[in-house]
C-alpha cells in the first residue's frame, strides 16, 4: 500500500503558528484563531414530478447535475432513480438517470438530500448545499450488492498497464520527482479514471501541488468508491488540515487509523492538530505523543505540538521541560527561536520556575 509522502503546508503551517494561537495569561491558556468560515454549497428546488430540469432560473437557483457511478467509479450504465428532498424528508425532485447523469433544478438556497436507487446496488445519500446560484455538479459512488446478501464485494480490480503506471507514479514521488510522478499518473487516468488507486494517486499528486481544494475531491471519490482505502482517508483528512477545515479533517483520519491502527505517524500527528484546534487538549496530547515516538526522530518538531498540548492541559512544568529537551537535541532547527520564545513567555508570565 502506497503511503502520502511526509509533507504539505498543514505541518509547516501548523506550527509557524504556535505562538500566535497561544495568549498566557494568570488563570490558563487562551486560544485565539482566526479561521474563515468554511462555505458550504446547498440545494434547493421545488418538486418536479417528473424530473425534467428547468432552463429559467428567474435571477435565483442553480442547475444540479447528480453523476452516479457505478462500483468500479464509471458512470453507470444501467437506469437509477434519483431523488432529491430538502432537509432530508420532504421531497423535492426525482428523476432517472441518462448514461449515468441525471439533471434536476434548485430554485433557491438550502440543504439537500440525493438519493439514489439502482437495482444491484445498495441504497445511497449524500448530503449536499449550496449558497450561491449557477451549475454544480454532486458525484454519487454506489455500492454493488453480492447475489445472495447485502454485502460489498471486493475492490474493483485494476489492469496491470494501469497498476504499474500507478506503481511507478509513486515511485517517482518517493524520489522527488514530481514531473515523472504525473507523467506516469496521465497514463494511469487514461486506462482507470474512475479506480481508487488512481483517484488517491491524484489527490496524493495535488497535495504536492499544494492544490488543496481539488486533491480533496479527488481523494473523497477514493474513499467513496473504495471505503476501505486507508491512506486515502488520511490524505483527505490532510487536505482538509491544510484547507483550515479541522473540525471536518477529524472524521477522515479517524476512519484511516480505524481501517489500519498501524497508521503513519504523519496521519497521527495531522489528527493530534485537528484535535488540537478543536480544543480536544487531551486528546491532542495523547495523538501527538503517540505521533512523536512513532515517527522514530523524523519530525522533531512534533514536541512543539506536545509541548503546546501540554500547555493547554496546565501542565506548564512538563511543557517547558520538553521545550528545553527540543532546545537541547536540535538547537540549529528552523523552530528553535520559536521554541525559545515560548519557553521564555512561559517564565515571564510565572508558570515556570526560570532556570
Amino acid at each position: 500500500m502506497h503511503r502520502l509522502p511526509a509533507r504539505g503546508v498543514c505541518r509547516e503551517r501548523f506550527l509557524s503558528q504556535i505562538i500566535s494561537h497561544l495568549r498566557l495569561r494568570p488563570h490558563g491558556v487562551r486560544l485565539v484563531f482566526s479561521l474563515g468560515p468554511i462555505l458550504l454549497l446547498t440545494f434547493y428546488s421545488h418538486a418536479q414530478d417528473t424530473g425534467t430540469a428547468a432552463t429559467e432560473f428567474h435571477g435565483k437557483g442553480a442547475a444540479l447535475t447528480v453523476i452516479v457511478h457505478d462500483s468500479s467509479g464509471n458512470p453507470i450504465s444501467s437506469a437509477a432513480m434519483v431523488k432529491l428532498f430538502r432537509g432530508g424528508t420532504i421531497p423535492a425532485g426525482q428523476t432517472a438517470t441518462d448514461h449515468g447523469r441525471a439533471e434536476l433544478v434548485a430554485y433557491d438556497l438550502g440543504d439537500f438530500t440525493v438519493v439514489v436507487d439502482a437495482p444491484g446496488y445498495a441504497n445511497t445519500q449524500k448530503e449536499v448545499s449550496i449558497n450561491a446560484n449557477g451549475r454544480v455538479e454532486v458525484d454519487v459512488y454506489l455500492r454493488a450488492l453480492s447475489s445472495n446478501s447485502s454485502a460489498v464485494p471486493g475492490r474493483p480490480l485494476l489492469a496491470p498497464k494501469a497498476k504499474k503506471a500507478v506503481d511507478e507514479a509513486f515511485a517517482a514521488l518517493a524520489a522527488d520527482n514530481l514531473a515523472k510522478a504525473q507523467k506516469h499518473a496521465a497514463v494511469a487516468v487514461s486506462l482507470a479514471p474512475g479506480h481508487p488507486d488512481v483517484l488517491y494517486l491524484q489527490g496524493v499528486i495535488l497535495l504536492q501541488q499544494r492544490d488543496w481544494s481539488k486533491a480533496q475531491t479527488a481523494l473523497e471519490k477514493a474513499t467513496q468508491v473504495d471505503p476501505s482505502l486507508a491512506n486515502a482517508f488520511a490524505a483527505l483528512g490532510m487536505a482538509l488540515c491544510d484547507q483550515g477545515k479541522y473540525d471536518a479533517a477529524v472524521a477522515p483520519l479517524e476512519k484511516a487509523m480505524k481501517l489500519d491502527p498501524a497508521s503513519s505517524w504523519d496521519t497521527r500527528w495531522t489528527l493530534a492538530r485537528a484535535y488540537y484546534q478543536q480544543a480536544n487538549y487531551d486528546q491532542a496530547l495523547v495523538m501527538s505523543q503517540t505521533a512523536l515516538s512513532s515517527s522514530n526522530g523524523k519530525a522533531p518538531q512534533i514536541e512543539l505540538l506536545v509541548a503546546q498540548s501540554l500547555t493547554a492541559v496546565g501542565r506548564y512544568e512538563d511543557a517547558a521541560q520538553t521545550l528545553r529537551g527540543f532546545l537541547t537535541d536540535h538547537p540549529d532547527h528552523q523552530e528553535a527561536a520559536m521554541a525559545r520564545r515560548w519557553l521564555n513567555g512561559l517564565a515571564a508570565n510565572g508558570k515556570i520556575h526560570s532556570r
